[in-house]
């Protein structure tokens, strides 16, 4: 059983914390563990104070009374963990280019799926690789990218970081695919107007019964997204990757995150990526 802070801000059980894993369980397919109280309590704790509400068991029974409100779009935000940064796990975007120079032919364009878009860091990083690979800045290419969180995906399509942000980006990328702010903008850069034309950002939730993409792609990133969700969940959203990829499409996965237990859909072709079973 755990223990409650009697030093908190907020009342909070729990069967506060129960209901909280229910509900996000049900709405995102988010499978929280015992260790995430703190992280729970902390975040929802802002949506407490902007609701002007003393307890979780007040704020709970405020969404359930109310279905459709728009504070449901504000607690999934709170609770979906967005950790990105440019060339996370970089091992990833040399597979991909050498992906590429096997599978892209002339007249194909490029179709990338990447479905933890976050605040935009992990696109913009495939944009950045396709522009290499074609040596062009503009590249028979397209990217989708997608998130559940629509705060985040606000701040992806706007394409401005803080300097520190892009400290371990060289140079030259810097140079090539960065403008650097001044006067109120100092401190910050801007990615240059070809990568966002690559990307289309779209909310979507990974639980919904359909989803309102078509493929094929050449390449899925769901990186670091499958830790979240239980054996069955991710079965049922690997299951729908599967029509949606080319037959020499790949689809890569994060760093912790292994799918031998769907191996009669994915086999693995390489460090944490996979493609389909009976092609590759």
């Amino acid at each position: 059983m755990l223990s409650e802070d009697k030093s908190r801000e907020f009342h909070f059980t729990d069967q506060d914390f129960e209901l909280v894993r229910q509900v996000i369980y049900k709405k995102a397919g988010i499978s929280l563990a015992d260790s995430k109280k703190q992280m729970v309590y902390s975040r929802l704790a802002r949506r407490l104070r902007a609701q002007g509400l003393t307890s979780f068991q007040a704020y709970l029974e405020q969404l359930q009374r109310n279905p459709n409100s728009p504070e449901w779009e504000e607690f999934t935000n709170a609770l979906t963990t967005n950790l990105t940064s440019f060339f996370r796990e970089a091992h990833h975007f040399d597979l991909l280019k050498e992906q590429l120079s096997k599978t892209a032919k002339d007249g194909h364009q490029v179709n990338i799926w990447c479905n933890a878009a976050s605040t935009g860091e992990e696109p913009y990083t495939l944009a950045m690789t396709l522009m290499e690979h074609f040596q062009s800045l503009t590249p028979n290419a397209r990217i989708l990218a997608s998130d559940l969180d629509t705060q985040v995906l606000n701040k992806g399509r706007t394409g401005v970081y803080a300097l520190e942000k892009l400290e371990k980006l060289s140079a030259d990328r810097m140079r090539r695919f960065f403008l650097r702010g001044s006067g109120a903008h100092a401190g910050e850069a801007r990615v240059r107007q070809e990568l966002q034309a690559l990307i289309t950002f779209r909310q979507l939730n990974l639980l919904d019964a359909s989803w309102p993409i078509r493929g094929p792609f050449d390449a899925i990133f769901c990186r670091n997204v499958m830790i979240y969700f239980d054996k069955p969940t991710q079965r049922r959203i690997l299951e729908k990757f599967v029509p949606l990829l080319r037959k020499d499409g790949l689809l890569y996965v994060g760093h912790s995150e292994h799918l031998g237990h769907v191996s009669d859909l994915f086999v693995p072709c390489g460090k944490t990526v996979y493609g389909l079973k009976g092609v590759v």
